[in-house]
């Protein structure tokens, strides 16, 4: 591509010379000859290849979704992959460091509210009036408190999908508690969240804006602290007590249910491997 606009800069100028009676005269202002051009991409391409030496890795991030809606949005304290067509996100991810786990930013007086980073139809508060839905977090506000503006973003429907109250009481909770755990004990951790529609039957939908209602969660957790490891779970969105050992799944076992690559940044060998694994008492 640079090499193309090089040739084009350079018939541009032969055909200017022409034009004028082949005089000698400078090129028209705002062509480049291509010793010029050369050195001009040279130095952009310089910078270019600086700021990404310096730019840190997101292993945070999964990799770039192609088979559904995708609008990648970076917050403060979290990223979110948002659908459109579901009205949710496909994924949330955020890096959690020990410091994180700490803060004054409260979420009491905090509203949830419309996003309008996205294009409406979008989820709203009153998609999920009298939907028997609670608005769930994915990155949870107890992951935000380190900062205000983190706090107030938490609360973006582009955050929030509709979630069982029981789940979102109890073992979704419990589950957000331990991931701060594992922050503190290990320093930081990766994390990974998001629905699961599994396509049976008719899509159960909530409100004007028809915003979808999961019928699972998932939760992937990397660990790069020493020897590097992974785990994930996948609770069903419903109000029946799930134990965590239940829940526990492989991140290779999610990857399969959701069709989402995570933690690509990785070594190939170092993700095959704590990819597979699921075993909880390593943590």
């Amino acid at each position: 591509m640079i090499y193309r606009k090089m040739i084009y800069a350079a018939i541009a100028v032969a055909i200017t010379i022409v034009a004028t009676g082949c005089r000698q005269d400078k090129p028209a202002q705002g062509f480049l000859n291509p010793t010029s051009a050369q050195a001009a991409t040279t130095r952009v391409s310089t910078a270019d290849a600086a700021r990404a030496k310096k730019a840190p890795l997101l292993y945070e991030i999964p990799a770039k979704l192609t088979d559904r809606p995708e609008q990648i949005i970076k917050r403060k304290g979290y990223t979110t992959s948002y659908n459109s067509k579901t009205k949710t996100p496909n994924w949330v991810a955020w890096h959690l460091t020990k410091q994180r786990t700490y803060g004054s930013a409260m979420r009491s007086g905090m509203l949830f509210t419309e996003d309008t980073a996205v294009e409406a139809p979008r989820a709203t508060d009153k998609d999920y009036y009298n939907s028997r839905y609670d608005r769930g977090h994915m990155c949870p506000a107890g992951d935000c408190k380190w900062d205000s503006e983190a706090m107030k973003e938490s609360f973006l429907f582009t955050n929030i999908c509709p979630q069982n109250h029981g789940l979102n009481k109890y073992e979704w909770n419990d589950l957000e508690i331990l991931c701060r755990d594992w922050a503190r004990k290990y320093g930081s951790i990766d994390i990974v969240c998001g629905p699961l529609f599994d396509g049976i039957g008719e899509q159960k939908m909530i409100g004007r804006n028809r915003v979808w209602v999961p019928e699972k969660f998932f939760k992937v957790v990397l660990c790069r602290q020493g020897n590097p490891k992974a785990i994930g779970f996948i609770y069903n969105n419903e109000g029946k007590k799930q134990p965590m050992k239940d829940a526990v799944s492989s991140v290779d076992e999610i990857e399969t249910f959701t069709g989402i690559d995570f933690f690509p940044a990785l070594d190939d060998k170092i993700e095959n491997r704590i990819e597979a694994q699921s075993d909880l008492a390593d943590w």
